[in-house]
């Protein structure tokens, strides 16, 4: 690769739990899985040439590089709202540290010593740092905790830290460290001084935690314990927004709900879930699980997405999910995933690798472009072609917050017991790591998410009796699981994983075959929005109808998808297509047009509906939602109305 060097050892990945006691599963450590290309291997590739790049021209043009030089008193340029963008460069920075584990970029590094350096002249004499309260609020700190976001920008500086640890420094130079150490000295000495002081965008929480992971000081996680603790005492209030919108209602082990803005909602829980990790604190696990079982019983959409309100970026009540109104903000899929990666280590359950699959290929791939430096901010289910999307955003949290996950999503694919090999995600992959103290070397072979095929070809192995589990998709009918060509018994454990245990030798493969047929999906009546309508998935993948592409005009001037009605019921096909750049797989679903009156009027009619269509029938290709709008704006929707009445 042009402009890469070597990379030296890789020491870890995001989440790194000290302890084992409270853990079920443990993740593998840095460089003991590597992606080999398909489709996840190819767009981290994409995201390290493409978009972090991008990133990098953005931040440039777009001020918060100009709002760390006002506050290092070396620039003159008007300070840039909103006032948290310090956090997008602590996002990027941590998705090059991250790819320190891929090899060097040297003009990336260029970058981020150029940050190291305008941070260190930034940061106040006694540790603090935000370009915000240092330039316009005049030194003012801590004077608005619903909406300052000074702790939430000091939890992403803590994150990009940890990345940069254990990634590795690049050589020579001046590490992030020194900025991010003297910061959580500052705090470790001013907010347990502060009992009533709580910042109103949860992130610090999973930050302090993980740093506290890596630096072995206990005041780290007691105080991310203690600023977990006084949520509940509904201190924060900003205009429409009440306590329960910054999870500030009910203390955190009270709550059996999940609400509020959505972001803020999941990163807390994800710093819940490290805390109970670290303590064995029962309470918050039981936390997490019941706003967890609230979450997917009724807040979450088909894709994963979360957050049906506009107004607050916020959930709303069971069952209200509109597809039109979707709000599903890219860093809510990001935040799901982080729980949901959190709760598998905790629990060792499937369903929540499922829900980060799910989200994974969905809510959260549709926020990326398929040229790399593309962007939706909002996910809905529904567009009447109104939507496009943006090279970047004022308020731009996603696009970084995105590079960071891909950087680094190696380390969401598998783990580790004292049994063996978990793989909860399917990519292709080289793995070399130490089970139980015994080595394991093999490689992970598919072509999912297309093909259903996974197989694990053992390398070398000590000959130590260890099992390989395979997470078993609640959507797969009759898998067959074979070992060395022989059948295995399919039969899922409680869990939710299939596993082979022997003592492995080279040569050995152990392998899981996924039937992808597509499948129709029906929303439960209680949405109702949702009523009539139908889905269609295959593999991991939700699938949409796009309007670019159709052959389905209406007559009388409407848009492409307007007034269809899906008949799912008499068939469905496959095909292979490209959508811009992708090859890919489509659905075919036949659809009528209903019959509608002409011109304008009162649209409520008396007596039951005439159930005449029009003619000739028509068929409607489904693409994956992640790839929609990759052709200029359209129409899209993912639920469409089903024609229940046989077609004359």
């Amino acid at each position: 690769m042009q402009g890469a060097t070597a990379p030296d050892d890789r020491l870890g990945g995001p989440v790194e739990p000290r302890l084992s006691d409270h853990l079920a599963l443990r993740p593998l450590r840095g460089g003991e899985l590597r992606l080999d290309g398909g489709f996840w291997g190819e767009r981290q590739l994409r995201n390290r040439e493409v978009t972090i790049p991008h990133g990098i021209e953005m931040l440039s043009e777009w001020g918060p590089l100009d709002n760390l030089r006002a506050a290092a008193r070396r620039g003159d340029k008007e300070y840039q709202l909103p006032l948290f963008m310090d956090s997008d460069v602590y996002k990027l920075v941590e998705a090059i540290a991250w790819e320190r584990q891929h090899g060097l970029v040297q003009e990336q590094e260029h970058f981020f010593a150029e940050v190291v350096g305008l941070l260190s002249r930034a940061q106040e004499p006694d540790g603090y740092i935000n370009s915000y309260v240092q330039v316009v609020q005049a030194g003012k700190r801590f004077s608005d905790p619903a909406m300052g976001h000074e702790l939430y920008c000091a939890g992403h500086l803590f994150q990009a830290v940890v990345a940069e640890a254990r990634s590795g420094p690049a050589p020579g130079g001046r590490t992030l460290a020194e900025v991010a150490d003297r910061f959580a000295g500052y705090l470790l000495a001013t907010v347990p001084g502060m009992p009533n002081y709580l910042d109103g965008h949860a992130e610090i929480e999973m930050a302090l935690v993980e740093l506290y992971r890596l630096r072995g000081q206990g005041p780290l996680l007691a105080l991310a314990e203690d600023l977990i603790g006084r949520r509940g005492r509904s201190n924060l209030n900003w205009g429409s927004f009440h306590p329960d919108y910054f999870q500030d209602d009910i203390p955190v082990v009270g709550a059996k709900v999940v609400r509020g803005h959505a972001v803020r909602a999941l990163y807390l829980m994800s710093g819940v879930t490290d805390a109970y990790l670290e303590t064995g604190r029962h309470d918050l696990l039981e936390a997490c699980l019941a706003q967890w079982d609230d979450m997917v019983s009724g807040k979450a959409y088909l894709t994963g997405g979360l957050g049906s309100r506009h107004e607050g970026e916020a959930f709303g009540e069971s069952y209200e999910l509109p597809s039109d109104r979707a709000y599903c903000e890219t860093c809510a899929a990001i935040a799901s995933i982080m729980w949901n990666w959190r709760m598998t280590l905790a629990t060792g359950e499937a369903r929540f690798a499922e829900l980060l699959e799910r989200t994974l290929y969905n809510a959260f791939l549709a926020g990326w472009g398929l040229d790399g430096k593309s962007f939706f901010y909002v996910n809905p289910l529904q567009s009447r072609g109104d939507t496009s999307r943006q090279r970047w955003y004022r308020c731009a949290c996603c696009p970084p917050n995105l590079m960071r996950l891909l950087a680094s999503l190696e380390h969401y694919v598998a783990t580790s017991t004292l049994d063996g090999l978990q793989l909860h995600q399917f990519m292709p992959a080289s793995i070399d790591a130490e089970l139980a103290g015994e080595r394991l070397r093999a490689r992970v072979e598919t072509k999912y998410p297309y093909e259903g095929s996974v197989v694990v070809v053992v390398e070398e192995a000590s000959g130590a009796n260890m099992e390989i589990a395979f997470r078993l998709p609640s959507w797969s009918q009759q898998p067959v699981f074979a070992v060395n060509g022989i059948s295995q018994s399919a039969e899922v454990g409680p869990d939710g994983y299939l596993r082979a245990r022997r003592a492995w030798r080279r040569g050995d493969e152990v392998s899981l075959e996924l039937h992808m047929p597509p499948r129709v999906v029906r929303p439960d009546g209680r949405i109702d929005a949702l009523r009539g309508c139908f889905a269609l998935e295959r593999g991991p993948f939700v699938y949409c109808f796009e309007g670019t592409g159709q052959d389905t005009t209406a007559h009388d001037g409407g848009t492409s998808l307007d007034g269809l009605y899906g008949a799912p019921g008499d068939g469905l096909s496959e095909l292979a297509l490209r959508v811009a750049s992708e090859d890919t797989v489509g659905l075919v679903v036949p659809a009528r047009k209903a019959q509608r009156s002409s011109g304008t009027g009162w649209p409520y009619k008396d007596g039951a509906a005439s159930g005449a269509y029009e003619s000739p029938k028509v068929d409607l290709t489904a693409i994956p939602y992640y790839a929609w709008c990759n052709r200029g704006p359209t129409e899209m929707r993912v639920w469409l109305p089903e024609l229940r009445a046989p077609a004359n």
